[in-house]
């Protein structure tokens, strides 16, 4: 049996695709052979993006909206056309992705709507947008980008991980109901990610900040988004088609899934 990921004939949209995980995703995806559509919130940087793509000689459009706006996302991708396999990555980790840490009792409900507006209602938005399409075509992908502190919480980060949490239920619901029309549904679950907004942290790797990060992982770097899109990819494709309500840790070791 051959264990080729070949995703030519396939379209996929990856939002946040215009940096860090969601470029390293969307450089991936077409060199498997996969049309993306490339959307963020900046046209500038999607069409950054797409730009790489073809100069290596991939495939891809940019699609620019704003994932919390619904009229937005269902109007590019009226004009865009249907993808096959969607990849929720555009998040809301907080200021710069450097949130201010504060307990919840500490909180007001203003500070809490960033997050779930990206993290929740983003992915509520784009997933609601494509997955018609995807069961009449009786074949479909449904993958989004979670984080590690919505399944073991994260204190001073509380708004964040019920957020991501919330994203995550909301692909295991979307597994049940699709299942049945060829349509897949996962989460994967990330731990801390070398990308340009946290690129500070690692400026030095032995600076006491890295160090105490990275203690907390058993393999002791900051993941690439290499790391994500290799799994990615193996759940997009044929071969992951009996996969379905999932969330996969890709941390490193941080924390375990049964």
């Amino acid at each position: 049996m051959s264990l080729a990921l070949d995703l030519s004939g396939r379209r996929v949209l990856i939002t946040g695709a215009g940096q860090g995980v969601g470029r390293g995703l969307t450089l991936d995806f077409a060199a498997s052979g996969a049309e993306v559509m490339v959307n963020d919130l900046h046209t500038d940087r999607a069409e950054s993006v797409v730009s790489e793509v073809h100069t290596a000689g991939g495939r891809a459009l940019p699609v620019p909206f704003d994932v919390t706006d619904y009229a937005s996302v269902t109007d590019a991708l009226s004009a865009a056309g249907s993808p096959d396999i969607l990849i929720n990555n555009a998040g809301n980790a907080g200021a710069e992705g450097f949130g201010s840490r504060s307990a919840f009792a500490d909180t007001e409900p203003a500070s809490w709507e960033p997050f779930l507006k990206v993290n929740l209602y983003g992915v509520m938005y784009c997933t609601r947008a494509v997955l018609p399409a995807m069961i009449a075509n009786k074949w479909g992908r449904v993958i989004t980008i979670v984080s590690d502190a919505g399944r073991t919480g994260d204190a001073g980060g509380a708004a964040y991980a019920a957020s991501k949490a919330g994203a995550a239920g909301l692909t295991r619901s979307i597994a049940l109901e699709a299942g049945r029309h060829g349509v897949t549904a996962n989460n994967i679950a990330l731990g801390t990610m070398r990308t340009p907004l946290t690129e500070p942290l690692w400026a030095q790797a032995d600076s006491p900040q890295a160090k105490a990060i990275l203690q907390n992982y058993a393999i002791r770097r900051p993941g690439s988004p290499g790391d994500v899109s290799h799994l990615a990819i193996v759940l997009a494709s044929d071969h992951g088609s009996w996969i379905t309500g999932q969330t996969i840790p890709v941390n490193g070791g941080y924390s375990f899934a049964l």
